[in-house]
């Protein structure tokens, strides 16, 4: 087993536990918490404006002198099909109509993939940390990261994503184990999915590749953090575990099902975004993995529909179509501010090592 003290020495990190940066609930006072507690706070920006994008880092940077995460997408782009968004649109239709409203008349490519002007940014502002999901940036953007002395991390589920992120000179590879909650980190949504736990995936990168690992899925308490450090890991990445804490920007409803039955049920689905994704099941996911319907249009185009159809029920106090990512660790959720759930992290994870 390889260990790397040296990446927590470089990030000034006092434990090495991550907060996962979870687009849509991971906020500045939420990061800056698990930062200020000697974690590493983490903010996904993929799903932002260049303009929200840089006043959320700004924001977290004025509440921290420690290292932050910035997370991007690195997907590719989307495989538009007119007829295929046209059929998933008309079998959503019934839903959009039980909120008196119709579908819309055409799906947009929400969200960008990693790009020049956030490259800008991230050189602008100098994060500690950037890390990238459902693939690699370029090898000239990776350069300029590097140096501009930022640090880069990249998710697998795979051996074989695992060695392309250190041939690519990445300086850690996040370990993304079947358990995790919210998207799957595939660099190819059609590939076949061996669907490694956490534990197997860590356990073979740590064998073979001279890399810092941090493993991520189904990490809600420090026991569990123990059990992936001895396999091998440098660090853990939690995401669910952080979701109930206050600083978070999760809904109501959100909390309300992650502390309640539902949490108990969680699934992998591509339904709702185009790509999978585990979260707590709910109406849109039996309507929309019924037999007879479409195919699904790519991501992230699907996920325009599912959002407009959620923003219509919600406004309606509905919330049986919303994405509530959880990974399967959710029934062990702590609604506790971050920084007294980083203090139990930190002793439980004292307690359980040897």
């Amino acid at each position: 087993m390889t260990t790397h003290p040296s990446l927590l020495q470089r990030l000034a990190l006092r434990h090495p536990i991550i907060q996962a940066p979870m687009a849509g609930v991971a906020t500045a006072e939420l990061a800056a918490a698990v930062s200020n507690a000697g974690g590493l706070g983490s903010l996904a920006i993929g799903a932002s404006s260049l303009e929200q994008a840089e006043r959320t880092i700004r924001a977290a940077q004025a509440l921290t002198d420690a290292s932050l995460n910035i997370n991007l997408f690195c997907h590719r782009s989307a495989r538009r099909d007119p007829q295929r968004e046209a059929n998933w649109l008309s079998y959503l239709a019934p839903l959009f109509a039980e909120q008196g409203s119709e579908p819309p008349a055409r799906l947009q490519e929400i969200y960008p993939s990693f790009n020049d002007h956030q490259l800008e940014l991230l050189l602008a502002l100098r994060p500690a940390v950037v890390s990238f999901h459902f693939g690699l940036p370029s090898a000239e953007a990776l350069s300029a990261l590097h140096q501009r002395g930022i640090v880069t991390l990249a998710s697998a589920t795979t051996p074989d994503e695992a060695q392309r992120v250190a041939d690519a000179g990445v300086d850690a590879v996040v370990a993304q184990g079947i358990e995790a909650g919210g998207h799957r980190g595939q660099f190819d949504p059609d590939a076949p999915d061996p669907c490694l736990t956490t534990a197997e995936l860590v356990t073979l990168l740590s064998g073979a590749m001279d890399k810092p690992i941090i493993a991520a899925g189904g990490i809600m308490d420090g026991t569990d953090a123990a059990k992936m450090l001895a396999l091998g890991a440098t660090a853990v990445q939690l995401g669910t575990a952080f979701v109930a804490c206050p600083e978070s920007s999760a809904s109501p409803a959100y909390r309300a099902a992650l502390l309640g039955e539902s949490a108990h049920h969680t699934r992998l689905t591509a339904t709702l975004s185009g790509r999978a994704a585990r979260g707590m099941v709910n109406r849109f996911m039996d309507y929309a993995e019924r037999p007879e319907a479409p195919a699904i249009p790519d991501y992230p185009v699907a996920y325009d529909a599912a959002k407009q159809l959620h923003q219509l029920a919600a406004a309606r106090q509905v919330h049986d179509f919303a994405a509530h990512w959880a990974g399967t660790g959710a029934p062990r959720a702590r609604a506790l501010p971050a920084a007294e759930l980083m203090a139990k992290l930190v002793a439980e994870l004292a307690a359980a090592r040897p």
